[in-house]
């Protein structure tokens, strides 16, 4: 789908409206909005005084707001709305602000649901307007490279593709995380689980099969903290995830094996930490010392892969292209709707203690 351009260069900055400046807000998409040519952090929402000191700090020009209520009260001095609250905020925000006739980005998940998830899609293509989710992790250095070498067939045919998001966090935290509450699409298959399997999914195309075991492994905690997702493509690739609250010792972040050779990385990806850590987009922005890189090869031998950048700026910049050019977005949402459709699956399958076959419910 592709949407109406606004008019040619020389035109001001698109005014950007944020809600939410916690971690997602602050650390991801305000330093991304700002450092993104053709975008300006117009307004925050924000209600915490602390966060709305550091928003002085960080972005001054940017006006703060009391509400998303507030802030959408009055469209036409935004051009853009970029939800970053908990997850039970995402559906309601992004269908006001559509209605209101603005373009939205959204954090990940999407939804709660497929279905909700769906009806948004729906609603942004009856307006005509952009509606992308923020699966930064698309531009991460580890899965850039990896989407080389099978584009290229240095691999060969792949057959099995393993994957993990893994942390040591024994001690619960506050928040939507650890809530229960359907709608907060708590726990840990939802939150890390989402960048997964849309890796998975981007990569080697629809899953078929679905088989999950998803746990709860800390004392106290309310949602699973540990699960493993196991997709059956179409194309007969086998995908294999691992996502875990309690890793004391880390697996490979990927393995990807194919008939010809084999790739395996250590290590995340370095934007998220410098993004914590105050950095901001610049010359050696998501770069891999060689000592960082993924070997290619086989028991035969293998060597160092030099990894591509990781490049969470682009996913802005396309958001640009998107609203100046009529592009695609930068994400599809309808590939948010295909995540969760799998992640749905992956709770029934743990739930049921099976494998679960999927049939195309989502019209591409």
């Amino acid at each position: 789908m592709t949407f109406e351009s606004t008019p040619g260069p020389g035109h001001p900055a698109l005014r950007v409206g944020l809600v939410g400046y916690g971690l997602a807000g602050a650390a991801f998409h305000a330093p991304l909005i700002a450092a993104t040519p053709g975008l300006r952090l117009d307004a925050v929402v924000t209600s915490a005084p602390e966060r709305r000191e550091q928003l002085r700090q960080d972005h001054p020009q940017a006006r703060v707001v009391d509400s998303a209520e507030q802030l959408l009260a009055a469209p036409c001095a935004l051009d853009l709305l970029v939800v970053a609250s908990p997850n039970r905020s995402h559906v309601p925000l992004a269908r006001a602000a559509l209605e209101a006739g603005l373009p939205v980005v959204v954090d990940k998940p999407l939804a709660a649901t497929a279905a909700e998830a769906a009806g948004l899609v729906e609603l942004a293509e009856a307006c005509g307007l952009l509606l992308t989710v923020f699966q930064n992790r698309r531009w991460d250095t580890d899965f850039r490279t990896v989407r080389q070498l099978v584009d290229t067939g240095a691999l060969g045919t792949v057959h099995r593709y393993e994957s993990r998001f893994e942390r040591w966090r024994p001690e619960l935290k506050e928040g939507w995380r650890e809530s229960a509450d359907p709608v907060d699409a708590g726990g840990i298959l939802y939150d890390l689980g989402s960048h997964l399997v849309d890796q998975a999914l981007t990569l080697f195309g629809p899953a078929v099969q679905v088989y999950a075991e998803v746990d709860v492994r800390r004392a106290g905690a309310a949602v699973d903290d540990d699960a493993f997702v196991a997709l059956t493509h179409a194309g007969g690739v086998r995908s294999h995830l691992w996502m875990s609250a309690l890793a004391g010792r880390l697996g490979p972040r990927l393995r990807v094996l194919g008939d010809r050779s084999a790739y395996t990385v250590d290590g995340m990806d370095p934007q998220e930490d410098a993004l914590r850590a105050g950095q901001r987009p610049g010359p050696g922005w998501g770069e891999v010392p060689a000592s960082g890189y993924g070997l290619l090869g086989t028991t035969d031998g293998a060597a160092g892969y030099p990894s591509l950048p990781g490049d969470y700026p682009s996913f802005y910049a396309g958001v640009v292209r998107s609203l100046r050019e009529g592009g695609p977005a930068p994400v599809d949402p309808r590939d948010a709707v295909a995540a969760l459709t799998v992640l749905e699956a992956a709770r029934r399958s743990a739930a049921e203690g099976r494998t679960v076959t999927l049939t195309e419910r989502v019209a591409r």
